[in-house]
């Protein structure tokens, strides 16, 4: 028995009147990246999927032309011209297709956050259904009101679900739908699973569970809502995978501040996976990060000794707590030069040899930068500035190939916390050593643009 292809269909159709922005909204950088590539991404990662064709908005289709070449997405075989309405494009799609058998998951390119245990539920569910929907639960209660606004009904919550993509069909039910369909002068639906519905009632639909986060990008403050998400989560890197350090054999690695706590750890953890590294700081090698000739002397360095440069960390940071106004200036100075303005002088002056070796840089941020914390305002300010460095130089860098990717650890144990707040109960940080694998991990992928927290629950799960 043949086992049928299945094909994901990426609608990215929209013109983004909504969202406000001047551009497809499909076409919206977030994290470095076109919201589309991230939906690509993750269909790209799936076992389940084999082939997957984009339907674009027919003005813009050029945008994505880059996308058959790069490599990236060898799953991606075509990229088509989109209709006028949501269901001009899935009838363009469909007579693009050959099959009757063929699973065919149709998903919306705004929708970023979708992930594998959706994709597979779907495409398992087609050896059993021929048509299949994702939804989640209605957290609101919905009212059904007349002409007047005068409510006529009050479903019963329980039974309502919230629709969300993929909707899967066997591609020969979903074309017969519309065969249908088009003798139909009152034709409408705004949704694919709505066609099957009313033009072949009895083809039962079953729902898998969707998840709040695969939210769709429609609204100016969605915009916000997604960059937040990329923000405080890596889809795209599961902290629980993180038991060991990656080989790091051949790889030649720079860090900044790495004569004690996580900096020791990753300068340890790395020499172990088998990299050269190169470690530089103010106590041991009289390097100051906020220097650009310092920082230039160091890599050029690790460059004549290695031959090569593949990743470069900063973990240098400095914290003092005091009011601002209390604050004396030179340590206002020292934590804005040590904490932004160095991360961006390192990056900057990496950023030749990593060009040369696809390489990345990895920075560190303070769970303080969601939110200012009282008492060290200054530090907190900075660490959000990090933040938004990593990801507007991502998406400079993606012609380069230069990748970079920032840390987040929550509470650690380490000097600098230690003066900083004085002793603390142990079990409510986190150990150097875990944090400095995750790091590596973060460093030997192809992730950039990616804010990754690490916090005390998730190296439990991890084991660590």
């Amino acid at each position: 028995m043949t086992t049928a292809r299945t094909v994901a269909v990426v609608l990215a159709g929209g013109i983004g009147v909504r969202v406000g922005l001047g551009i497809p909204k499909q076409l919206i950088k977030i994290a470095g990246k076109a919201i589309v590539e991230h939906t690509l991404e993750a269909l790209e990662a799936s076992p389940r999927i084999d082939e997957i064709i984009i339907m674009m908005n027919a003005a813009a289709i050029g945008e994505l032309d880059h996308l058959l070449d790069t490599g990236r997405f060898t799953k991606l075989s075509r990229i088509l011209p989109g209709g006028e309405t949501r269901n001009d494009t899935t009838q363009l799609a469909i007579a693009a297709l050959e099959g009757d058998d063929t699973k065919v998951l149709f998903h919306d390119a705004v929708r970023p956050f979708i992930d594998d245990r959706i994709i597979e539920d779907c495409v398992r569910a087609l050896d059993t259904y021929e048509a299949v929907d994702t939804a989640i639960p209605s957290a609101d209660t919905i009212i059904q009101v007349d002409a007047d606004r005068l409510i006529t009904g009050i479903p019963d919550r329980s039974l309502l679900r919230r629709g969300q993509t993929p909707q899967a069909f066997r591609l020969g039910t979903i074309r017969k739908a519309y065969e249908i369909a088009a003798t139909d002068p009152h034709f409408r639906a705004t949704d694919d699973c709505g066609v099957v519905f009313t033009y072949l009632p009895d083809v039962p639909i079953y729902v898998v569970d969707g998840t709040a986060e695969n939210m769709k990008v429609t609204e100016p403050i969605d915009v916000h809502i997604a960059d937040k998400l990329f923000q405080l989560q890596s889809a795209s890197l599961s902290l629980e995978s993180m038991t060991t350090v990656p080989d790091l054999s051949g790889k030649s690695v720079v860090v900044f501040g790495g004569s004690y706590g996580i900096g020791e750890s990753i300068v340890q953890q790395a020499t172990d996976a088998g990299a050269t590294v190169h470690e530089f700081s103010r106590s041991s090698t009289g390097t100051d990060i906020r220097s650009a000739k310092a920082v230039r002397a160091a890599l050029a360095e690790a460059q004549s000794r290695s031959g090569r440069i593949d990743v470069v960390i900063v973990t240098a940071g400095v914290l003092r707590i005091a009011p601002l106004v209390e604050s004396r200036k030179r340590d206002l100075k020292d934590t804005i030069q040590v904490n932004l303005i160095a991360p961006a002088v390192v990056a900057r002056e990496s950023h030749p040899y990593l060009a040369e070796t696809a390489g990345q840089v990895v920075l560190f941020t303070s769970s303080s930068y969601t939110r200012g914390r009282a008492g060290y305002s200054a530090y907190s300010a900075t660490k959000a500035g990090v933040v938004n460095l990593t990801q507007a130089l991502a998406e400079e860098w993606e012609a380069s190939r230069v990748r970079i990717n920032c840390i987040n650890p929550q509470r650690t144990r380490t000097p600098m916390r230690t003066q900083a707040f004085g002793e603390e109960p142990v079990d409510s940080l986190l150990d150097p050593a875990d944090v400095a694998r995750v790091t590596l991990n973060v460093a030997a992928s192809d992730l950039t643009g990616q804010i990754v927290t690490v916090n005390v629950a998730a190296m439990r799960n991890a084991g660590g």
